[in-house]
């Protein structure tokens, strides 16, 4: 509870809780706060057992976040979690990001090309944001490209759709999609059928989650993708850890509609895939 007040005291309008009783909290971190070139979102659910005897859950959120950049930092936060056993580390995981975005900020590394954002962030945007700045259709597809490599590419019987019933609020629908999935292959495959539904493809989101059960390791392979919703992707997949699924792929649709919504739009997300889940 020290740890919380005071991040909260240290980060101001940048630390934001998620769910105060399930401990689910989100920090927006940037390179500096005058003209923030590189940005990135942490995402951290506090087990039972945390800081004494369990790491912080965690996940990173940024458009520009991939592949190699995205292992590196992740060991480099797993590094200080060891560092700093049964201690508070928080802080210290928060600070190193920011040094990773100031790094990235002097080097020469072209600013992040971000192609899509949450509707609801671009809410002081105006009338710019409608004429400028329409958010472009990127691929979540990609994400899974660095997962399954060509040596992989083994033609895997594409799994059954399921489509649930629509909700929709304030002209937003929203439509979850299911199929069971042993593999990050059918993942994929999965995924590419669904794109190839015009409708899901113009979906202003797609967000998506799966979990794996490995038997011969005994742990799940498990990822997601916030498709430019924020956060949406690790509260679809923490609400899977809750309710214990296994192999099973979700794809929540969000199709905007003009209005903001604001935390409304997690609950119908989630509500949609309890939904699928549960029938």
């Amino acid at each position: 509870i020290d740890e919380i007040e005071a991040l909260s005291s240290i980060y101001g309008e940048d630390w934001c809780v998620v769910d105060e009783d399930e401990k689910i909290y989100c920090i927006k971190i940037s390179d500096c706060l005058d003209q923030p070139k590189w940005t990135l979102c942490l995402q951290v659910i506090l087990p039972p057992g945390y800081p004494t005897a369990e790491p912080p859950i965690y996940q990173l959120n940024a458009p520009w976040l991939r592949g190699q950049d995205y292992m590196e930092l992740a060991n480099s936060l797993e590094e200080i979690y060891v560092q700093n056993l049964g201690e508070s580390i928080l802080y210290l995981w928060v600070e190193k990001i920011r040094e990773v975005l100031i790094e990235k900020a002097q080097s020469s590394d072209p600013e992040p090309d971000i192609k899509k954002t949450s509707e609801e962030v671009a809410e002081d945007d105006g009338d710019d944001f409608l004429l400028d700045d329409q958010p472009i259709q990127e691929d979540p597809i990609k994400m899974l490209n660095y997962i399954t490599s060509e040596s992989q590419e083994v033609d895997e019987e594409l799994p059954p759709i399921y489509h649930g019933n629509p909700i929709t609020d304030r002209r937003s629908t929203f439509q979850a999609h299911l199929a069971p999935v042993v593999t990050p292959r059918q993942v994929k495959r999965v995924l590419e059928k669904l794109y190839e539904n015009k409708k899901i493809a113009s979906a202003t989101h797609n967000i998506y989650a799966y979990r794996i059960y490995c038997e011969d390791k005994q742990t799940f392979l498990q990822d997601c993708e916030d498709d430019g919703e924020t956060a949406a992707g690790g509260r679809l997949l923490h609400l899977m850890q809750i309710l214990n699924v296994h192999n099973v792929l979700v794809v929540v649709s969000r199709w905007y509609g003009g209005i903001l919504l604001g935390p409304d739009r997690f609950k119908h997300i989630n509500n949609c895939a309890r939904n699928i889940l549960v029938e």
